[in-house]
């Protein structure tokens, strides 16, 4: 019998789906071996004859795809004892505070892991949630564990990014929304346009309004916050230029929430750039009952001040090295 070319691209996708599942079994054997059994990484390598970067790697990628999820009981207490000074302090109605971690790259992760916890524990039927973007909440959804909350409906507050890399941030929104199996309004447009005037026409005329009128109803805003380094997002995808960077910087702005850039005072920066931002209005924020912050780090405690000022924010996850800092100050 002759092979034609539609037989032999099915048994080619037949082929690939079994070597793809294949991968995947032997990626829960090894992350089963390592958080139920106990083993070490290299006892896992010797015993299924692979180098100890393969079982890192298939680890990795098992917390990545959300097959492996790590959920903490239970109260560190020198955490504890900074989450009752930040909520007195600063008015909260709740902080999380997480142990510093060892490498402290990873505490956007920490954070993130934190939030997506925390967060899991406050949503129920009917919610309607608006959301932010960035590294941290991100991190958040590898612990976003769904509720049984039907009519939920997530809400972006902030348009997107056309250019990315590793992941897209501006995603976070729909794959929110997609593990709480909820009606998702995404803010369709980028995150900085050219003018005032750009910005009202996509307003006024391509149905953003509609986005604006349903965050009037939010019941929880889940929020990150920016610093005005060179590398912070907004610079680096050059979403505003070096020059609008400085005239930032000289007129006092120390981060910006959603885009929209502050002081330390938690006032909005006098600077064109503010009236560019396709976001829900900040000043809008303070009236949602549940305004989650969630940032830590060293370089962002200044940014954190006037973001917590700018929303009247009154849940805060950080780390307890951020935490002291902001006590401090």
């Amino acid at each position: 019998m002759t092979d034609n070319s539609s037989t032999r691209k099915s048994r080619a996708a037949l082929t690939s789906e079994r070597g793809s599942g294949r991968v995947a079994r032997n990626r829960m054997r090894i992350a089963w071996m390592y958080y139920v059994e106990g083993l070490t990484q290299n006892e896992i390598a010797d015993r299924l004859g692979i180098g100890r970067i393969t079982v890192v790697r298939n680890l990795n990628e098992a917390m990545r795809q959300r097959e492996v999820k790590i959920w903490i009981e239970g109260e560190v207490s020198e955490c504890f004892s900074l989450e009752a000074e930040l909520k007195h302090a600063f008015g909260l109605k709740e902080a999380v505070v997480v142990p510093q971690p060892v490498k402290p790259e990873n505490v956007t992760r920490s954070i993130g892991v934190a939030t997506g916890m925390h967060v899991s524990d406050h949503l129920s039927e009917g919610m309607t949630v608006g959301v932010g973007w960035g590294a941290t909440l991100y991190e958040s959804l590898a612990t976003l564990t769904p509720r049984e909350a039907s009519g939920m409906q997530v809400i972006s507050l902030l348009g997107g990014i056309v250019q990315a890399r590793r992941f897209n941030p501006a995603e976070f929104a729909w794959q929110f929304a997609r593990l709480m199996e909820a009606d998702c309004y995404l803010f369709q447009a980028p995150a900085v346009v050219d003018s005032p005037a750009t910005r009202d026409t996509l307003i006024d005329r391509c149905g953003l309004n509609d986005i604006i009128r349903r965050a009037q109803s939010l019941d929880l805003a889940l929020l990150s916050v920016g610093t005005m380094a060179a590398s912070s997002t907004a610079f680096r995808f050059e979403l505003i230029s070096a020059q609008e960077r400085n005239e930032l910087l000289e007129r006092g702005a120390v981060g910006d929430l959603l885009y929209n850039f502050f002081d330390i005072d938690g006032r909005l920066v006098d600077h064109p750039v503010n009236r560019r931002v396709m976001s829900v209005p900040v000043a809008q924020l303070r009236d949602v009952p549940t305004r989650i912050i969630a940032s830590g780090g060293q370089d962002k405690v200044e940014s954190l001040m006037g973001a917590i000022r700018l929303i009247d924010c009154n849940v805060l996850v950080t780390d307890e090295v951020t935490a002291r800092s902001l006590l401090d100050r």
